[in-house]
């Protein structure tokens, strides 16, 4: 494991428009939670925030979008943004996060220039029809597989905070250390009153045991990072993760909330004397 802080950025390319049933996601039409919603972003903008985003410090930028999983049309428009931001910050690694997704898709997107690509199992297979009925918590694991297969870099998490038990968390954190990802999002569950889930319930106490659990049960990823919800989830109390080891946050904005200003993650990063990561395997 890097003693360096990753930072990875996320820009939501697309946004509110995905029509699956996932309880703990504001971005489902099904919910109608009050988020921007817009099928592609501006090009333009995509730029200036991937150029905001390397001049901070991140190395990882995401591309999202909200739906279930690619097509021809979402294939298209993620390969042309990979090749847009690339001619403005060559410096970052580009990442797709774009749903289930076959081989030979995952292939296009690395001719396109994404070198990984994150795709999160959420919870315990045994969970997952209380979070979701649209799709299957296998289909998840079978896009895993195939980003494996198509020799990208594999970066897969999941959510605590959801109403699972501790032997869900535990069940999850091993199926993901069975698919050997380089790196391990972890979020927190950041509630929407518009969404059926009750509020997360858990304590920051309870929330830093789950990091070490975390890095235990994944002990050769590469990569432990806390991505949504750690400001809400850890409040004042944001610089005790990387003491139970996560070694990576994401910096900025999330797909729907807010996060707080790049320049305030830098300044604790430098209160703690650990260094910012510039290079990456």
């Amino acid at each position: 494991m890097s003693k360096k802080i990753f930072l990875c950025s996320i820009c939501n390319i697309n946004s509110g428009t995905c029509l699956e049933d996932c309880k703990f996601c504001s971005q489902s039409v099904r919910y109608r939670a009050d988020i921007e919603r817009y099928k592609q972003k501006d090009m333009e903008l995509i730029k200036q925030e991937a150029i905001n985003a390397r001049d901070n410090g991140a190395l990882g930028f995401c591309l999202v979008t909200a739906d279930k999983g690619l097509n021809d049309k979402t294939l298209a428009f993620v390969s042309a943004v990979a090749k847009e931001v690339q001619s403005v910050a060559p410096e970052l690694r580009l990442i797709a996060c774009n749903g289930t997704a076959t081989v030979e898709q995952l292939l296009t997107l690395k001719e396109a220039g994404i070198k990984a690509y994150n795709h999160n199992l959420e919870t315990s297979k045994s969970f997952y029809a209380n979070i979701c009925t649209t799709h299957s918590w296998e289909e998840r694991y079978e896009t895993c597989q195939n980003v494996n297969e198509a020799g990208l870099v594999l970066i897969a998490g999941g959510i605590f905070g959801l109403g699972e038990t501790q032997e869900d968390r535990v069940s999850m954190l091993e199926s993901l250390a069975s698919l050997n990802p380089t790196s391990v999002p972890i979020n927190f569950y950041h509630h929407n009153e518009a969404l059926e889930l009750a509020p997360n319930p858990l304590e920051v106490d309870e929330a830093l045991a789950l990091i070490k659990l975390t890095r235990e049960k994944l002990a050769n990823a590469e990569r432990i990072m806390v991505a949504g919800g750690r400001e809400l989830m850890f409040g004042k109390r944001q610089s005790e993760i990387f003491e139970v080891g996560a070694n990576s946050i994401v910096i900025g904005n999330y797909l729907t909330t807010s996060g707080r200003a790049m320049s305030k993650d830098l300044q604790m990063l430098q209160n703690l004397s650990l260094d910012v990561a510039t290079e990456v395997k």
